[in-house]
């Protein structure tokens, strides 16, 4: 057990690849997962921990995480989108929060929620720690707020110590207003205006009801305008660095037997709107011989989209920009979801004349990503053309790949042993070494400044759903872990 885990961590630190279960599937089976749940937290080992802020970082941190988690727009489910009556109740939430933690808070243009302690030098540059506010429709209670309620946590400690004061730079926690893009379909509207990379035609962009973001912030008593917009980008003179905590959103950890890991970088993404215009008919009268079916054409394109992601050597033996690293790195990394569709008119009885579909497409290697990109356009395109059916392919969201800075991920890293080892004592291994297939508001934050971030694991890597679960113990962990990188800046 212990030589397949040390031989794990070392994969880890050397891999520059988000995707390695079918490596981990292929060790031993004697590397079981079954302990994973309490590896770090032997019974005998718990009187050690009493005395660790359990009641703040624990406790505390865990009934607000699901004092949040019941703050939505829906009945029975949770879903709290940019600007939305419940993103609204939610932040004045975490900013009663920040302010018990001692922080100085304001909310921006954009929505995002800021909490601000100076420390010992205001002019000296601040270290930023974020993550997002608004949620995916049905989502879990840990995706973007385990990382804004274990910085805040981790803050109340020291106010609780008379150590935040002490501070030698300022720290921010943000709580970014969009990160998920589900009302916009945009992602980063927070973290893209602080780091000065959302357009201003973005303040433009409408939703399903035909409300724009320009209107959404109006509604919410926030006048913003192209000016103030340009005015949100942080001085990146004034900034130090930015560090994220997130769950895992993968099996990883849990596989491994380890609550924290350190992510190496984040996969590049895209986002593309594919529409496909056919002739809307009779569903009774209209020859098969004869229809220009948008709909029969869309599932074509969607199997198309499914095979070339799970062969893209298959399809890409002519691209002269893929080296063998690239194709390797296609090979294990490239994952591609059509998570939205819809049709008009959309009656049982009528052959549809509009079909609308949704692309997320991620990739380790951005050279690979785009040859993927053209390959799936140009075979989209012939596929309309011999359906005789218009396609329109949009792209919505470019997001490059972003490698964590080495200085803030060992910091990280060592943080994460300092935990742990507060925890159980002497602890003989380091956080293993991740990448992200999931984007992150550091992708946005990574255009201002050096970012790093920090993994938690949760319960079989499942997120985006109700099922979303972190150990308790967990929680405390990642809230000590923030503790500790803050305590280096003493």
């Amino acid at each position: 057990m212990t030589i397949t885990r040390i031989s794990l961590l070392s994969l880890f630190s050397s891999s520059v690849l988000f995707s390695l279960l079918s490596i981990l599937l292929s060790l031993p089976s004697s590397s079981s997962s079954s302990s994973s749940s309490s590896y770090l937290y032997p019974p005998d080992k718990q009187s050690r921990t009493r005395d660790l802020y359990s009641e703040i970082l624990r406790d505390e941190a865990v009934a607000r995480l699901n004092e949040l988690g019941k703050v939505s727009d829906a009945d029975g489910y949770l879903e709290r989108t940019f600007m939305s009556p419940a993103s609204v109740r939610a932040g004045i939430l975490i900013r009663e929060w920040m302010e018990d933690a001692g922080l100085t808070t304001w909310v921006d243009s954009m929505g995002n929620l800021h909490g601000r302690v100076e420390g010992i030098n205001a002019t000296a540059q601040a270290l930023l720690i974020g993550s997002h506010s608004d949620t995916v429709v049905d989502a879990g209670i840990f995706d973007g707020s385990l990382g804004i309620i274990s910085a805040i946590s981790a803050l109340k400690v020291l106010k609780s110590n008379g150590k935040l004061g002490q501070l030698k730079r300022p720290v921010e926690v943000i709580a970014f207003s969009d990160e998920e893009g589900v009302r916009f379909q945009s992602t980063f509207l927070g973290s893209a205006a602080i780091a000065g990379v959302l357009p201003v035609s973005a303040l433009k962009i409408s939703d399903k009801s035909g409300v724009t973001v320009q209107d959404a912030l109006k509604k919410n008593s926030i006048d913003i305008a192209e000016e103030s917009l340009l005015e949100l980008k942080y001085d990146p003179a004034s900034v130090w660095g930015y560090v994220e905590l997130h769950i895992e959103q993968g099996p990883v950890l849990e596989w491994m037997g380890y609550p924290l890991g350190v992510v190496k970088g984040i996969a590049g993404q895209t986002r593309m709107k594919v529409t496909v215009r056919g002739s809307q008919g009779h569903a009774g009268t209209v020859p098969m011989s004869m229809r220009k079916d948008p709909m029969s054409a869309a599932a074509e394109l969607i199997v198309l989209l499914e095979s070339l992601c799970k062969h893209p050597r298959d399809f890409l033996s002519d691209c002269g920009n893929c080296n063998e690293f690239t194709m390797e790195s296609l090979s294990t990394s490239l994952v591609c979801t059509v998570g939205e569709i819809s049709t008009w008119p959309s009656a049982s009885n009528v052959i549809p004349g509009q079909v609308t579909f949704t692309v997320d497409l991620r990739a380790i290697d951005d050279v690979g990503r785009e040859a993927v990109l053209y390959e799936l356009s140009n075979r989209m395109y012939q596929i309309c053309d011999r359906r005789s059916v218009s396609c329109i392919i949009e792209r919505k969201h470019d997001a490059n790949a972003v490698i964590c800075d080495h200085e803030l991920s060992s910091r990280l890293k060592s943080a994460a042993y300092t935990a742990i080892s507060r925890m159980i004592g002497e602890v003989q291994e380091e956080a293993p070494v991740l990448m992200s297939g999931a984007g992150h508001d550091a992708m946005a934050m990574s255009h201002l400044t050096k970012v790093g971030m920090l993994f938690v694991r949760c319960r079989g890597g499942i997120s985006h759903s109700p099922e979303e679960h972190v150990l308790d113990d967990d929680v405390w962990t990642a809230g000590l872990a923030i503790l500790a990188f803050l305590e280096t800046h003493m």
